[in-house]
């Protein structure tokens, strides 16, 4: 208990990721102070270094573009994905219906505030082909941005993951540019898009360093306050309220006082492998992509104040295959589309397909974790032949043969002239590989995976071939040599944490609310259960939960 405060602010946000800038924009509007704490000497969290995508039901953009879409469809959608759990009640039906109804309003207030976001053109709901699933998708994206208008704030802001000047919707089709003109025409329009910013001095950034950069930048506007290398150690109480942090200036500790309450937003635990192993046994803390200061102190502190914990073994699974050099990069080639592209196959380490290699990244990673319960399948083997080779990248290599010699050297990429060949040197039973990869062979002739139906809903067709002729998902395995590479369960952050209400307030177990304490993004249980309905199913309600709660503590409009 304190009454005693070196500094004292209206609101007070811990961690600079996703939904902080949102609230602390929300407090600005509403004639408030905020001030932003964050851990690391860098702003944006792991939302800067992602996609930077945001999963908006019924949002602006789909009415603009004369796409048909609904809370009510919204909701069906929800009902058929996530679903009522007593086990994840981050995902009770009021905070979905809370969830659906904000977030679209959360963007028409970024739009307000000067915030230049648009919609991908075509994005697939990841369980489209289920009732209220939109096929062109739901997800929110920000334009490209120009990382100097931030002035001295751009060395402060936490790079992206894309050294090119280009949208999302662009990059995905650059790997086609030896096959496809209108490829050649996006990379022309790229490379035009970068000498242009070098002759004006502009330099863009793309996809979370374009959405945080925005916000960031709207923030610093609206007069914001922003303190880096500055940690929380601790939350104050008084009364049984949460009343503010200490952390550290200068050094010493720092006591900051919050009137209308403080606000979590400081991560997960994905690189706390403690953490993992406590909840999440059998993953790894350096398969993650998040950010290197994401090590779960704030949940443990809520926790510590009493809060809630749910849904703490759930993942944001995003499978990846690491190679030689790579183990410590920032962020792991991905595999998201290696086995859902033509002429690839994922198999445990007995050979056999046990799921479909398209569609959510998440139930990608559920199922090899669950399937590594049953049959050693952790890492499993991405199985293609030369056709894949030649069309498509590989753990960041551009298509064609070429690929480093320490990939051979070091045993990352296995090679054969035989499929029989090939299983020997990755451990398997070579009838075993044999006959998965006739059977999978089967299906593609006929049209129809019979075993998991890969190909069937758009999504898989998304991260599939568009150019791959009769199924953008599906072909053979039949041209030698073979190649295997390891596929791991990594990660995009974890999905569990403290459980909150429908204004983001922090409870007890008991159902009581923690008065004064709210929390947002993966510092809580998701809203979305043990699913992930679609692209930005993080960042979506990271944002909304921030704007959320910052209503709920103005008290200038209620939620509930």
């Amino acid at each position: 208990m304190t009454t005693e405060f070196d500094e004292i602010v209206d609101f007070l946000i811990i961690g600079s990721g996703g939904g902080s800038m949102c609230a602390a924009l929300v407090m600005r509007d509403a004639g408030k102070s905020v001030l932003i704490i964050e851990k690391s000497s860098l702003v944006g969290g792991t939302t800067a270094k992602s996609g930077g995508v945001m999963w908006i039901p019924n949002n602006v953009f789909l009415k603009r573009d004369g796409i048909e879409d609904s809370a009510e469809k919204a909701m069906t959608y929800l009902d058929h994905v996530v679903g009522d759990a007593a086990d994840a009640p981050g995902a009770s039906r009021a905070r979905r219906e809370t969830y659906v109804r904000q977030a679209p309003r959360m963007v028409d207030f970024l739009l307000r505030q000067g915030v230049r976001l648009n919609r991908a053109k075509y994005w697939p709901d990841y369980y489209d082909e289920r009732p209220g699933g939109l096929k062109p998708g739901r997800t929110v994206i920000a334009d490209l941005f120009d990382i100097n208008e931030l002035g001295p704030w751009k060395a402060k802001m936490r790079p992206g993951f894309m050294p090119v000047p280009a949208t999302l919707e662009e990059a995905f089709l650059i790997p086609y540019m030896r096959r496809s003109w209108a490829s050649r025409r996006i990379l022309g329009r790229i490379a035009l898009r970068a000498l242009k910013a070098k002759l004006t001095g502009k330099s863009y950034v793309s996809a979370g360093a374009a959405l945080q950069g925005r916000m960031l930048q709207a923030a610093l506007r609206a007069g914001v306050a922003i303190r880096t290398e500055s940690p929380a150690l601790s939350l104050l109480t008084q009364d049984g309220r949460v009343t503010g942090a200490v952390t550290r200036k200068d050094g010493m500790e720092w006591r900051i006082g919050a009137r209308l309450g403080v606000l979590v937003n400081a991560g997960g635990f994905a690189r706390n492998q403690d953490m993992r192993d406590r909840y999440q046994p059998g993953t790894r803390a350096e398969w993650s992509n998040v950010i290197e200061s994401d090590t779960g102190e704030m949940i443990q502190e809520m926790m510590r104040m009493g809060a809630a914990v749910a849904q703490m073994e759930e993942m944001v699974g995003y499978q990846s295959t690491i190679p030689p050099g790579q183990e410590r990069a920032d962020i792991k080639p991905p595999a998201q589309s290696l086995t859902g592209k033509p002429h690839a196959i994922l198999v445990d380490q007995s050979g056999q397909r046990y799921q479909n290699e398209g569609g959510s990244y998440m139930a990608y990673c559920k199922a090899m974790l669950e399937r590594h319960r049953q049959v050693p399948a952790v890492p499993s083997w991405a199985i293609f032949d030369s056709q894949y080779i030649a069309n498509y990248m590989l753990a960041g290599t551009m298509p064609g043969r070429k690929k480093p010699d320490a990939w051979i050297e070091k045993g990352y990429l296995r090679r054969a002239d035989s499929v029989e060949a090939l299983a020997i040197q990755i451990g398997v039973a070579p009838a075993a590989l044999a006959a998965t990869i006739r059977r999978f062979n089967g299906f593609v002739d006929q049209g129809r995976d019979e075993d998991f139906h890969r190909g069937e809903r758009a999504y898989d067709d998304w991260l599939g071939d568009p150019f791959h002729k009769p199924s953008k998902s599906l072909g053979r395995i039949d041209v030698a040599p073979f190649y295997a590479v390891p596929v791991v369960p990594g990660d995009v952050g974890t999905y569990g944490g403290v459980v909150t209400d429908s204004n983001a307030r922090v409870l007890r177990p008991d159902g009581t609310i923690i008065p004064g304490l709210y929390a947002t993004g993966v510092s809580t249980a998701s809203v979305m259960g043990r699913a992930y309905p679609g692209a930005g199913s993080s960042i979506g309600p990271s944002f909304t939960w921030g704007y959320v709660a910052a209503l709920h503590a103005t008290g200038l409009r209620q939620t509930e």
